[in-house]
């Protein structure tokens, strides 16, 4: 199975340090679909910078081919309710470790 990368930057820069009650439940259905993946053995992982400027996130997580990759992307509620802007990549994992603790 292929690897796959989705980076994402938010729509509204100033919604990292001040989202808005909608951004919020938006977000927190982000994080529940990233769950989701995880659950279902497609995401390999994924995580944002932790700085409020020019923050952004990545995704990274398995499909077949490109169109199944873009369905991950767009089916994200982050993505699809237009919170974050999103760029798909193909991608390989080089090295890393066996267990990752979150």
């Amino acid at each position: 199975m292929a690897q796959w990368l989705y980076r994402i930057v938010p729509a509204r820069p100033a919604m990292v340090a001040a989202p808005t009650p909608e951004e919020q439940r938006i977000v927190a259905a982000h994080f529940d679909y990233l769950v989701d993946l995880r659950d279902r053995g497609v995401l390999i992982l994924a995580g944002r910078t932790q700085e409020d400027a020019g923050a952004f996130g990545l995704i990274v997580f398995e499909a077949d081919e490109e169109a199944a990759a873009r369905t991950v992307m767009l089916g994200d509620p982050g993505v699809a309710n237009a919170v974050f802007e999103a760029s798909l990549h193909p991608f390989a994992v080089a090295v890393a470790r066996e267990h990752l603790e979150t």
